[in-house]
């Protein structure tokens, strides 16, 4: 079983995997090709992806019994122990690390301030 899910891709990327998996919604492809098809689908779609993400899901031989691969993907599996895991980026590191409105470069206009730190401001 093969499920790629794909965001923010062009309309050709979703007309190519029709050919060989189903589209069971907007963007959520599922088949079960052949592990050598299912390598070049997933080749394919890195290569005309463009800014969008991508997510390829399979069974595989495994202790979970599946393997997934990600493309542009805030989160990124991790081997853990055989275990392939998801890691999440932490939305408190992020927090803390952008600059204070007071640090912003002189010249910066109100509206340019109110975009890049948000409206509560």
């Amino acid at each position: 079983m093969t499920v790629i899910v794909l965001t923010n891709c062009p309309a050709g990327v979703r007309g190519f995997l029709t050919r060989w998996l189903l589209e069971i919604s907007a963007g959520v492809f599922i088949g079960n090709p052949s592990a050598r098809i299912r390598d070049v689908l997933w080749e394919e779609v890195l290569q005309y992806t463009g800014q969008g993400r991508a997510l390829l899901a399979h069974t595989d031989n495994s202790e979970q019994g599946f393997t997934f691969r990600t493309h542009d993907h805030a989160w990124h599996p991790i081997d853990h122990e055989g275990a392939t895991l998801i890691r999440r980026p932490d939305p408190t590191a992020r927090a803390t690390t952008q600059p204070a409105e007071n640090d912003t470069p002189s010249g910066w206009s109100k509206a340019s301030k109110r975009r890049r730190f948000g409206r509560g401001r």
